[in-house]
């Protein structure tokens, strides 16, 4: 049950899937996976949004060069781990809400342990051997993965729905090359924006979600599209799933 400052804190959104949406909200627990640039919008709208438990996990320092766009930090967080600036913001813009902000390297040993008691993933990274590590762990607890992307103008997402949807191995079957990509912070706010609002529509059962669709943004060209997927009976990830 919402209490009356629950209720008007989140009012305008109560006007979309009323009250027991909200309660499901406030109900869930969220992991996300890095705190930069996709991690910020993600983390600052899920946390104002109103989803009770909010884990985010990154190993890195905040950087001069991060603050195009990475808004959970600031001028002053510049050689502070993230973790703890994320943690800071997170809880000033809802304090209502449990925030756990981990200085951590997310890795084949930790995974599992990082992700207990979480009911969704946010993909938030920036490199695919560690979005493979957290399609295994969702395939595996029969979690959803919200997958982001980004690089300069253009970025994409999906939902990855265990035993339902393609899974990212599925999709991208071989990593792309690792590189250092250019990245504006407004496609930044696109995509983590996307991702969230799957996160909403998923929990309070509202809409259609990207189950097996990619969805691209070209910001150059002011553009959407998407590409249908389908799961591959071969993936080496989600064939037994």
């Amino acid at each position: 049950m919402l209490n009356d400052a629950e209720k008007k804190r989140y009012s305008r959104q109560i006007r979309l899937f009323g009250e027991d949406g909200q309660e499901r909200l406030l109900r869930t627990s969220v992991f996300i996976a890095g705190a930069g640039g996709l991690g910020s919008v993600i983390s600052l709208y899920m946390a104002a949004a109103g989803f009770g438990k909010i884990r985010i996990c990154d190993c890195d320092t905040v950087e001069l060069s991060n603050l195009n766009r990475q808004i959970l930090h600031g001028s002053a967080d510049v050689g502070r781990a993230k973790a703890k600036s994320a943690y800071e913001s997170l809880t000033d813009i809802n304090p209502e809400i449990e925030v756990e902000a981990l200085l951590e390297t997310i890795s084949e040993e930790n995974v599992d342990q990082l992700l207990q008691g979480c009911d969704i993933i946010m993909d938030a990274m920036d490199n695919f051997p560690v979005r493979y590590l957290l399609n295994r762990a969702a395939l595996q607890r029969k979690i959803p993965l919200f997958h982001g992307a980004i690089s300069g103008y253009q970025g994409q997402a999906t939902t990855i729905i265990p035993g339902k949807t393609a899974c990212l191995a599925c999709i991208f079957p071989r990593a792309p090359p690792a590189s250092v990509f250019p990245a504006l912070g407004s496609t930044c706010g696109v995509i983590g924006s996307i991702q969230v609002t799957e996160a909403v529509k998923y929990v309070t059962g509202t809409g259609k979600l990207l189950e097996n669709r990619l969805l691209f943004w070209d910001g150059l060209n002011g553009c959407l599209d998407e590409m249908a997927c389908e799961r591959n009976s071969a993936c080496r990830e989600c064939r037994d799933s």
